[in-house]
């Protein structure tokens, strides 16, 4: 089997911030990378899966919601990924940090955690959630496109 791109990124020395991981065709993959890989310390599972409902529905709820292709989680439990299409980077640096700051901020019911629509709807935590998005906030405070790029000493 062929390796895939991802893994050839040295995640010993990766930092957190906003990457762009891949781009096929019009597609543009971008790491949201909230954890220092395999640092003893990952995102919780009932705070990534609040994330998640609410990056996804941030995002595909924004402006730019024709542009989403996709927002979901990694499973190392270290950071996410955005999936756009026709949005330059300044864009997508400015919708993830405005997902962080909806996210920091959010108060009310959980978008999309009903029986109905979740198939783990019990497993949520919106406090770790927004701890973790104010987190990130402050990471991505002055990103620009310069800082999308994997440093040279990762490959």
């Amino acid at each position: 089997m062929q390796r895939i791109a991802s893994f050839s990124v040295d995640h010993t020395k990766l930092d957190r911030g906003m990457y762009t991981s891949r781009v096929d065709g019009d597609v543009v993959t971008y790491d949201i990378r909230m954890k220092r890989p395999n640092a003893g310390e990952y995102l919780e599972n009932a705070a990534m899966h609040t994330f998640e409902h609410l990056f996804a529905t941030y995002a595909r709820s924004s402006a730019l919601s024709d542009k989403v292709v996709y927002v979901g989680p990694m499973g190392c439990r270290t950071g996410f990924y955005l999936l756009v299409r026709g949005i330059s980077e300044q864009e997508a640096i400015l919708l993830v940090q405005q997902s962080m700051a909806f996210i920091a901020a959010y108060e009310g019911e959980i978008p999309g955690a009903t029986e109905p629509e979740c198939g783990n709807y019990r497993e949520q935590d919106l406090l770790g959630a927004k701890r973790e998005a104010a987190a990130m906030a402050q990471v991505l405070q002055n990103w620009t496109a310069e800082k999308l790029a994997y440093p040279a000493y990762l490959a």
